[in-house]
């Protein structure tokens, strides 16, 4: 309320200014007619005569075009032409007036109009830019961190006005760094265009630089690798403006500078949906997310809440997860939906009762054991999870007549070394048998590795930043592709919306990334010098572990989708007799402890060569 009406003020006070200035620009104009000599009484009475309707009629137009919407301290080229226009349109009102009411401009000069014009907007715009010139050579001479912004595109322009408006005192720009050549010396705002990115450690040596401020939302991953390490062997603090997709989706502003994260050093291309198309297939639906406390499936349902389902409900063994992801859901998403469930998807009768209870449209499997090493030690509850967990909810989609079965699988599936990847391939087999007899349509989406999620690298390497390091890494040569836990679900949500049944899509994954590298960089991130205060220890491939990833078999060839970040896997026949032995024998076998589970898996999956 106090911040509205200061701003009234503010506004009613230009209003004022622009009102005061226009008797003289009109009285004045008479006098410049007249040599600057006495103006005959005549004319003199004229002008006063019509005085009071030039100021209503031009301020009038001042309102209605805006003039007085403009910061005067912050005035640009677009602020002045703006002032032209209404004083030209004030005097074109002004003049067919006068001609109506004075007898045909008896007694007003027809060169007074041109000379009203000139006049009032030198006065408008003369009093605008010497506010600004005093404001700003105020500005250069106050104390403050000396600020360098890398990139002089419309972002860091939008990011110097928010910082001078917003925090006046707190920062004084000095420059900015730039690679476009066509750029430099140039100014903005005031603010001169120096050089490229890479002089900048000389403009900390001579300026007495205090923060860097990266102002690049849309830089891909290997610019933005550049840049920060350009700030890091400056040894200077640094940030970055939120990277485009978070500032499309409306998270965070502009203005809201943050630490460089990992995933801005991996940047992807924001993904851009076909929401239409996404809200189509899933508002106002009852949509079960299997999982749903974990990175992906939680995730899962913040876009699903986004896109209007109506009924969401969520289904997960573990009590807290479940717990943490339905309070989260209810606060942010009052008026959608939500309903807890706590169960297993292993538990036949419980899952049962959910399809009964709520009767879901739209399945997404995200329920799944992930971690590598510690599966390859627990074959029955990996098999038992993984792939009999994913028949048990497959099979009730089925005969409920689910519209749309989403099984979310891994790049781990493709030519698999351990037993995670062979499970979730037998989950993909199973679903793409299923697809031949069903209604449901069966979806399949695979991707690799997701940055942040519970329990992957990331975290894992910045605990051990943390505690002074060791940083463990397995292999220097080992990589592993990567995306954000929202880009994972939105490319899910959209491969679910376009899917085609018993189809395999695979996500866009983009470069691999080598774990060693990326070690590296966390290790700059948090300030400190790879190898000499923090060691990267190498420790070995550990079960189950390869050293690269493949996103599809080479007898799957990919083919392009209307969606560029989405691919289709061609399928692999597998027999519906050999699906059926397999999963009778699996399920017999579980029930006594069989040690020789792992055989049944290798039946549906050949390529499977366990590492030791």
């Amino acid at each position: 309320m106090v911040k509205s009406l200061t701003s009234l003020i503010y506004r009613w006070r230009i209003v004022l200014h622009d009102m005061l200035v226009v008797p003289i620009a009109w009285l004045g104009a008479y006098w410049l007619r007249y040599n600057l000599e006495t103006i005959p009484d005549i004319f003199w009475q004229g002008a006063i005569f019509a005085l009071p309707a030039v100021v209503t009629v031009q301020t009038v137009s001042n309102i209605f075009v805006g003039v007085h919407r403009g910061e005067w301290r912050f005035v640009s080229l677009s602020d002045l032409s703006l002032i032209l226009r209404s004083v030209i349109i004030g005097a074109g009102v002004i003049a067919i007036s006068l001609f109506v009411v004075a007898e045909r401009l008896a007694y007003v000069p027809r060169s007074v109009f041109i000379l009203y014009i000139l006049i009032l907007a030198l006065l408008m715009c003369g009093s605008r830019l010497f506010y600004r010139l005093i404001k700003e050579r105020h500005f250069s001479a106050r104390s403050g961190r000396k600020v360098v912004i890398l990139g002089a595109g419309a972002a860091g322009e939008q990011l110097l006005r928010d910082l001078r408006r917003n925090h006046p005192n707190r920062y004084n720009i000095v420059a900015f760094l730039d690679d476009d050549p066509t750029k430099i010396g140039r100014q903005i705002h005031r603010v001169p265009i120096v050089a490229s990115p890479d002089v900048l450690q000389d403009l900390i040596n001579r300026w007495d630089i205090d923060l860097v401020l990266i102002a690049v939302p849309s830089a891909n991953d290997e610019q933005m690798r550049r840049l920060v390490g350009i700030c890091e062997r400056s040894s200077v603090e640094f940030r970055t403006l939120p990277g485009a997709h978070e500032l499309l989706s409306g998270q965070v502003q502009l203005g809201d500078m943050r630490e460089v994260r990992i995933d801005d050093l991996l940047g992807r291309d924001p993904v851009k949906l076909d929401w239409q198309r996404v809200q189509h297939s899933l508002c106002d639906k009852t949509v079960l997310v299997t999982g749903a406390g974990g990175s992906i499936g939680s995730e899962l349902c913040r876009q699903l809440a986004s896109v209007c389902s109506s009924h969401i409900v969520l289904f997960d063994q573990s009590e807290y997860s479940l717990y943490r992801i339905q309070e989260e859901m209810i606060e942010r998403y009052p008026d959608i939906k939500v309903t807890p469930v706590l169960g297993d998807v292993c538990d036949a009768a419980a899952a049962q009762h959910v399809f009964d209870q709520y009767k879901p449209t739209s399945v997404f499997h995200a329920a799944a054991y992930k971690h590598v090493p510690l599966l390859e030690g627990q074959v029955r509850e990996a098999i038992k999870n993984n792939a009999l967990g994913t028949r048990i909810i497959a099979d009730l989609s089925h005969q409920n007549n689910v519209e749309k079965f989403v099984l979310i699988s891994t790049d781990k599936a493709v030519n698999p070394s351990s037993l995670m990847g062979a499970c979730k391939r037998v989950a993909e087999i199973y679903c793409q048998q299923l697809a031949h007899q069903s209604k449901t349509k069966f979806i399949t989406v695979r991707f690799g590795n997701v940055l942040g999620s519970a329990g992957s690298v990331v975290p894992k390497f910045q605990q051990q930043i943390k505690l002074g390091g060791p940083v463990t890494v397995t292999h220097p040569e080992m990589t592993r592709y990567f995306m954000t836990i929202a880009e994972a679900a939105q490319l899910i949500l959209e491969a679910s919306a376009m899917g085609e049944d018993g189809r395999i899509y695979v996500l866009d994954m983009g470069q691999p990334v080598l774990i060693s590298e990326l070690a590296e960089q966390l290790i700059r991130l948090s300030g400190k010098v790879p190898d000499d205060e923090i060691e990267i220890m190498f420790t070995g491939l550990r079960p189950g572990e390869k050293l690269h990833e493949e996103l599809f078999h080479t007898d799957e060839n990919l083919e392009s989708t209307e969606y560029e970040k989405i691919h289709l896997a061609a399928t692999r026949e597998v027999s519906a007799e050999l699906v059926d032995s397999v999963f009778n024998d699996i399920s017999a076998r579980l029930d006594n402890y069989d040690s020789s589970l792992s055989e049944c898996i290798s039946r549906l999956v050949p390529e499977y060569q366990k590492i030791d």
